[in-house]
C-alpha cells in the first residue's frame, strides 16, 4: 500500500483517472500502449483507494480541498465509511473491466476504442468525486459529470438505436436531476443551512413530517440513476451499448452512484432516526417493493439475455432502497452490503453475456442450449452470479438479504419480508432456466454445423475469461471473507 498522507491519497484518487484520460489519446495509433496506459491508470487508482482503507477503518475521516464557490456552497471532499466502500468497489472493478474490455473490444472489432477508454476514465473520475463528496453540492456536480461522460459510451455504436438510447439516457437522467434533485438540494439548504453529510443527519427538528416526506420523494425520484419505477426506462434502453459499458452502467459506477446517493442521503442528510420518528419514509417501502416485483416479472418475459439482466438490475437496485426505507441501522448495513454484492455478481453476469456474444455471437436465451459444455468457464461464472442474485449461500448476495430481513424483523415490518421472499422466488424463476438450458439441454444439430460453427467453438478471448473468473471468485470470496465491507457498513450505520 502507498505510504502517503490521507489527504494526498484523496487528491491522487481524484487526479489519476484524469491523467489517464489525457494520456490515452496520445496512443491512438498504438493499441498496445493505449491499453497499457488504461491498465496502469486503473491499477494506480485501485492501489490509491485501497491505501485509504486503513485510515477509515481506524476511525479517521480524511478530507481534502475546501473551495468556496459562493458563501455556503463549497466543493469539498471527505472520506467516510460508505463512500470508502463505494470507491473500493468502483476502483477495483474498473481494473477488472479494463482487462475484460481489451478482449471484448478487440474480439468484436469495436470502433472508436480510444474514445471508449477516455470516457471510461472520465466516468471513474466522476465516480471518485461522488464517493468522496463532503456535501450534496459537490456530489451533484460529479453526479452530472458522470451522466455526461457516460452518454458517449451508451451511444457508442452510433447507429439509430444507439442514438435513440442515448437520448433517452440523457433525457431521464438530466431531467430528473434538474427538475427534482436540484430543488431537493436547494430545499435542504434552506431548511438546515448546510449541505454537509453528517452522521445522524442535518434535518432533525428542521421540518414537519410532511415536509420530510415530500423532500424524500424529491430525492428518491430525482436520483434517476437508482432506476426507481417509473423512471427506469433509460437502463434497459442503454443495453444497446457494448458489454463493457453495460458493466460500467450496472456494476461499476452509474446505477451504484444512484443507490449509493439515496442511501447516503437517508443516513447522512435525513438521519435514520429522524425519518423513523417522523414516520416519513414508509411510502418508500411500497415504491421500492413495487419496483422489485414488477421488474422481476418483466425480466421473466425477456428472451434477450442482456434485457433480462437489465430488468434484473432494476429490481436488485431497489433492494438497496427497500433496505434503507426500513429505517433500521441493521437494514442500512444490508443496503451497503448489497451495493458491493450486486456489483461483483452483476458484473459477472454481464461479463458472461459479453463472452457468449464474442465467442458464439448469441444474444437470446433460447439460443443457449448446450453452450455450457463448450464454454464451461463462462457459464460456470454465470451460474455463480445467478446464485448470488437469487441470494443463496455461499455467494455475496445472501449477506445483504440477511441483514435486510434482520432489520425488517427487528422493526416488525412484514411487508419488506414478503417482498424479499417473493422476489427471491422470481429471481430463481428467471435465472435458473438459463443455467439449465446451458448445461442440461442438448444443442440443436443445426447450431453445431451452421455457418457460424467456426465462431461457436470454445471460450472467448483470454482477457475476457480471466476477468469473469476473477469476479465470480470475488462473488464467493465476499461471502467467505466479508470483513472489509461489513466493517465499513457497520461504521456507516453506527452499529
Amino acid at each position: 500500500m502507498l505510504a502517503l498522507a490521507p489527504d494526498t491519497l484523496i487528491m491522487a484518487a481524484l487526479t489519476i483517472p484524469i491523467i489517464g484520460a489525457l494520456l490515452i489519446p496520445l496512443f491512438h495509433n498504438a493499441p498496445n500502449a493505449r491499453e497499457s496506459v488504461t491498465l496502469i491508470t486503473a491499477g494506480a487508482l485501485a492501489l490509491t483507494v485501497w491505501s485509504l482503507l486503513p485510515h477509515v477503518l481506524a476511525g479517521a475521516r480524511p478530507a481534502a480541498i475546501d473551495l468556496a464557490v459562493v458563501p455556503g456552497l463549497n466543493i469539498a471532499f471527505q472520506v467516510e465509511p460508505l463512500g470508502m466502500l463505494f470507491a473500493l468497489v468502483a476502483a477495483t472493478l474498473w481494473l477488472v473491466t479494463s482487462v475484460y474490455s481489451i478482449g471484448y473490444m478487440r474480439g468484436n472489432d469495436e470502433p472508436r476504442q480510444t474514445s471508449f477508454y477516455v470516457c471510461f476514465a472520465i466516468a471513474l473520475w466522476a465516480t471518485m468525486g461522488i464517493a468522496f463528496a463532503k456535501n450534496l453540492f459537490t456530489l451533484f456536480i460529479f453526479y452530472e459529470i458522470l451522466t455526461l461522460s457516460t452518454y458517449p459510451l451508451v451511444a457508442h455504436k452510433a447507429n439509430a438505436e444507439a442514438i435513440r438510447a442515448g437520448r433517452i439516457y440523457l433525457l431521464i437522467l438530466i431531467g430528473t436531476s434538474m427538475v427534482l434533485l436540484l430543488p431537493a438540494i436547494a430545499w435542504t439548504w434552506v431548511l438546515s443551512g448546510t449541505l454537509d453529510f453528517i452522521p445522524g443527519g442535518i434535518l432533525k427538528d428542521k421540518a414537519t413530517p410532511f415536509a420530510l416526506c415530500a423532500l424524500l420523494a424529491l430525492f428518491a425520484f430525482g436520483i434517476g440513476k437508482a432506476a426507481l419505477m417509473p423512471l427506469h426506462f433509460w437502463l434497459p434502453a442503454a443495453m444497446v451499448a457494448p458489454t463493457p459499458v453495460s458493466a460500467l452502467l450496472h456494476a461499476v459506477a452509474v446505477v451504484k452512484a444512484g443507490v449509493f446517493t439515496i442511501l447516503k442521503v437517508i443516513v447522512y442528510t435525513f438521519g435514520i432516526e429522524t425519518l423513523a420518528y417522523a414516520g416519513s419514509g414508509g411510502w418508500l417501502v411500497y415504491a421500492a417493493g413495487f419496483t422489485i416485483i414488477a421488474a422481476s416479472l418483466v425480466a421473466l418475459r425477456k428472451d434477450n439475455l442482456k434485457a433480462r439482466l437489465a430488468y434484473s438490475t432494476v429490481s436488485q437496485l431497489s433492494y438497496v432502497i427497500l433496505a434503507a426505507a426500513i429505517l433500521a441501522p441493521i437494514s442500512a448495513v444490508g443496503a451497503a452490503m448489497h451495493i458491493a454484492a450486486h456489483a461483483v455478481s452483476k458484473i459477472t453476469l454481464f461479463f458472461a453475456a459479453g463472452s457468449i456474444y464474442t465467442a458464439a455471437h448469441k444474444t437470446e436465451i433460447s439460443e443457449l442450449a448446450g453452450i455450457g459444455r463448450r464454454m464451461p468457464w463462462t457459464m460456470g461464472a454465470f451460474t455463480i452470479g445467478a446464485i448470488s442474485m437469487i441470494g443463496l449461500p455461499p455467494t455475496a448476495g445472501f449477506l445483504g438479504k440477511w441483514f435486510m430481513l434482520s432489520g425488517a424483523m427487528q422493526t416488525g415490518q412484514w411487508l419488506p419480508i414478503a417482498i424479499i421472499v417473493a422476489s427471491t422466488l422470481l429471481n430463481a424463476a428467471y435465472f435458473l432456466p438459463i443455467v439449465y438450458t446451458a448445461f442440461f439441454e442438448r444443442e440443436p444439430a443445426a447450431h453445431a454445423v451452421g455457418a457460424d460453427a467456426a465462431r461457436d467453438h470454445g471460450e472467448a478471448p483470454l482477457p475476457i475469461v480471466i476477468a469473469l473468473t476473477f469476479t465470480a471468485a470475488a462473488t464467493v470470496g465476499l461471502f467467505l471473507f466479508p470483513e472489509v465491507p461489513l466493517a465499513l457498513a457497520k461504521l456507516m450505520a453506527g452499529v
